[in-house]
């Protein structure tokens, strides 16, 4: 019986725990998840600075100037009441500073400083931002660049982030064409080129093609060679990737070797069916060596389906990257399955959802035309449901 969709996407997460930490420069961490939580090292501002160009004061004025500093400078010695510093925005402002007073809001009587200050006002206070030690950003959160740039300023060169999953694709099909337009009795792969676009969080190591024989599909699972993978260096091998993806195959006809090929490598199945529409024939598997095996339907839009259903999941787990709360939008009646999940393609509208149609398991037209794919359980018969973005691992 093939799984209910939520389950075998929350089975696809769970199957996998996250690969190996590596310590690593901030420009090389980004699109990462953190292994560990960003933390201060020192606080923020590390002393008392001011916010905006003008004259820290002390005290009721008039003001005598006695002193000015830049930012930059070391911090200066402590002001008295009745005495002004100037300073500039980011400058240290003297111990016993009660205000800062913006330039343009100052006059001067001879050698006396005129002005209003408000107590406290435009003096940003030590660790005001954050304190030594303050968790910043928590484990498995997504290394962005505004995650590197607030980690440089917590003092941080290097970032614990869990290394990105390694993929190997394997695509199948005597009927496959590569080049040029389809024919009669032949067709383009068009999986092939869709995936590089839907592994944001993985390496792809490369691509192979093969007909539909499934001893050279067992080859291609287990060979420490890349003697069937001739675009792939020697380093470059299938048993160096996390994960295999292979297209087509995954059903029960005569050319659909991938199940008879696990059982015959030993190889756990973790998720055999999905009840969704499209890609219900897709599947998770374990090799004996730890590696995952995805197994894509041929049909393209299936494979799509089965990429947001299985694929991602277990490459966010992989990576270590958190699960984001659902997404959601309104979606009106689509013609719900009774019993199986239906993925349809929808643009969206603020909250609302608009199916754009053509959206047959073969075909990527709908797909394209869309930018998210709401997930419409059985019986649906409008309201919220959760939409996935089609071009990116959620």
């Amino acid at each position: 019986m093939n799984m209910p969709w939520t389950l075998a996407r929350q089975t696809a997460r769970d199957a996998a725990k996250p690969l190996d930490a590596i310590e690593l420069a901030l420009p090389s961490a980004v699109g990462l998840a953190l292994a560990s939580a960003v933390r201060a090292l020192a606080s923020q501002p590390t002393c008392d600075t001011s916010a905006m160009d003008g004259f820290a004061v002390a005290g009721p004025g008039p003001w005598t100037v006695v002193g000015r500093v830049a930012a930059g400078d070391p911090v200066p010695g402590p002001l008295a009441v009745g005495e002004a510093f100037g300073v500039a925005t980011g400058a240290p402002v003297p111990e016993g500073s009660e205000a800062v007073v913006p330039v343009e809001l100052c006059s001067a009587d001879g050698a006396l400083l005129i002005a209003e200050a408000l107590p406290g006002k435009h003096i940003r206070r030590r660790g005001e931002d954050w304190s030594a030690g303050d968790e910043l950003v928590p484990a498995g959160s997504r290394i962005t660049p505004a995650v590197l740039g607030l980690a440089a300023a917590a003092g941080h060169d290097t970032l614990l982030a869990h290394r990105r999953p390694r993929v190997a694709v394997i695509v199948t099909g005597d009927e496959l064409l590569h080049a040029g337009p389809p024919r009669p009795g032949r067709v383009r792969d068009a999986i092939g080129p869709m995936l590089p676009g839907l592994l944001h969080n993985a390496d792809l190591l490369g691509t192979t093609h093969l007909r539909d024989d499934p001893d050279a599909l067992a080859d291609a699972l287990t060979s420490d060679r890349a003697a069937l993978m001739p675009e792939l260096t020697d380093a470059l091998t299938s048993n160096q990737a996390d994960v295999l993806i292979t297209c087509g195959a995954t059903s029960v006809g005569p050319a659909d070797h991938l199940r008879r090929v696990l059982a015959n490598l030993s190889a756990e199945v973790l998720v055999s069916g999905v009840a969704c529409r499209p890609g219900h024939p897709m599947l998770l598997a374990v090799l004996p060596d730890g590696r995952f095996v995805v197994g894509l339907p041929g049909n393209p839009f299936a494979a799509h389906a089965a990429v947001l259903t299985l694929l991602h999941p277990l490459l966010d787990a992989l990576g270590g990257h958190t699960t984001n709360p659902p997404v959601t939008a309104w979606l009106g009646d689509v013609n719900a399955h009774p019993r199986d999940t239906r993925l349809v393609p929808v643009t969206r509208s603020g909250a609302l959802a608009v199916p754009v149609g053509h959206d047959r398991p073969g075909s990527l037209w709908g797909a394209a035309l869309a930018d998210a794919v709401a997930v419409v359980p059985p019986g649906h018969r409008g309201g919220e449901v959760e939409v996935l973005t089609c071009g990116s691992a959620s």
